[in-house]
């Protein structure tokens, strides 16, 4: 779908600068905002894909509402692992300080958020996303959010992003690059309930996780290949999971392949 870079109404030399920045990185037209309204942009240009550049970041309007960075359940998360709480993604993954993560679907980075709180400063996380679109939004917000306590904030700092298909990337690595390979292929159904998951779906990579990405990553990882995937999803069966693993009432569980040394 066809995509234009613009600006939020009356914008400073910086929000114009980095919108054309933008559009050259993305190689997307760049349209000088005036005093059209965004349906009328929307009409003009034939396209109900904006990336807008506003005073608090990129924003991108979809059919499904406006995709942007935020924590979504990041904070909650981390803030429940200071006080004691368990995180499932974090026990599945068995993450420790000091420990190297490959999220190959970053999305808006929320579980590599909390990886990268659970790693620490030693540990090192680095997020793959095939869209460009949700790649240049949550580098942006990684790089810039700060709306959050200092250790949140530190977390975000330090996630890694990089703009490429996760199998290419994968077959790129030398075996044994990370710790853990993480997977969230979720993306690729609906998922109605959630307002801030809705606007992704027209931006997002949704094709399903294929075997042999997930034995690329097997090799790629040193301890674990963790899976996340819906509570019962047959898609578990196509891999050769170790373990299962997730809350007794949870929508959601994290299957996991054991690397043996």
């Amino acid at each position: 779908m066809k995509v234009i870079v613009t600006t939020a109404l009356r914008p400073s030399a910086k929000i114009m600068a980095m919108a054309q920045n933008l559009a050259a990185i993305l190689q997307i037209p760049y349209v000088v905002r005036e005093n059209h309204s965004i349906p009328m942009l929307k009409e003009i240009y034939k396209t109900d894909l904006l990336l807008i550049i506003t005073q608090r970041g990129p924003v991108v309007t979809t059919p499904g509402g406006n995709f942007f960075f935020h924590l979504s359940m990041a904070q909650l998360r981390i803030k429940n692992i200071i006080n004691g709480k368990h995180d499932h993604m974090a026990a599945a993954m068995d993450l420790k300080p000091g420990m190297s993560v490959l999220d190959c679907t970053l999305g808006l980075a929320t579980d590599a958020i909390v990886a990268s709180f659970v790693a620490g400063t030693t540990g090192y996380v680095k997020g793959i996303e095939n869209s460009p679109l949700i790649s240049a939004v949550t580098r942006y917000g990684l790089q810039n959010f700060a709306d959050a306590d200092s250790d949140i904030i530190q977390s975000l700092r330090r996630v890694e992003v990089e703009t490429a298909d996760y199998l290419k990337y994968l077959n790129n690595l030398s075996t044994d690059s990370f710790d853990i390979v993480y997977f969230d292929p979720m993306f690729r159904r609906p998922i109605q309930s959630s307002s801030n998951v809705k606007p992704l779906r027209y931006l997002a990579d949704d094709r399903p996780l294929l075997p042999e990405a997930v034995a690329e990553a097997c090799r790629v990882a040193k301890r674990r290949v963790v899976i996340k995937e819906a509570h019962n999803s047959a898609e578990f069966r196509k891999f050769p999971l170790t373990a299962l693993q997730g809350g007794k009432y949870s929508s959601i569980h994290y299957g996991i392949i054991e690397i043996s040394g």
